[in-house]
């Protein structure tokens, strides 16, 4: 399975957002990480994978920056394929959870600096994660 995340910084670059998986949710319940789309289709170009993932789960269009990085993990009955994507909002207002969309609607959003709240996700095998914290240099192990 192929996927995407976004990570969107404030506009002073100081904080980003994550958001909390829902308690009832099949991969990571409870978790914070950041939003994620819930597959890539066939065929589907990437850029199209992260503005789908913006609008579904955030309720916003936005503008790609730049791909952070890629990494992939077997989650037992799959392998999961992810890329995280730095995004920048250009319009709509951000809020979970989304009424009446597909995928997993996250629980909780808020913005930080601290990457600290991403560890104990990476270790239990967030994808998102674990490419952004190896992007920003931070060892999660």
């Amino acid at each position: 399975m192929y996927s995407t995340s976004l990570i969107i910084y404030n506009e002073d670059r100081t904080k980003y957002l994550i958001t909390k998986r829902p308690l009832d949710d099949d991969s990571m319940p409870g978790y914070w990480g950041f939003p994620t789309a819930s597959k890539k289709y066939p065929d589907e170009p990437w850029e199209d994978v992260v503005h789908r993932a913006a609008k579904i789960k955030l309720g916003i269009e936005i503008e790609i920056v730049k791909m952070l990085g890629k990494d992939e993990i077997d989650r037992g009955d799959y392998i999961l394929k992810l890329r995280d994507y730095e995004v920048k909002v250009i319009s709509g207002e951000i809020s979970v959870p989304q009424k009446n969309q597909e995928g997993t609607q996250y629980a909780e959003l808020k913005w930080t600096s601290d990457p600290s709240e991403l560890i104990k996700s990476a270790k239990d095998g967030s994808l998102c994660a674990r490419i952004f914290l190896k992007y920003n240099n931070i060892d999660w192990r």
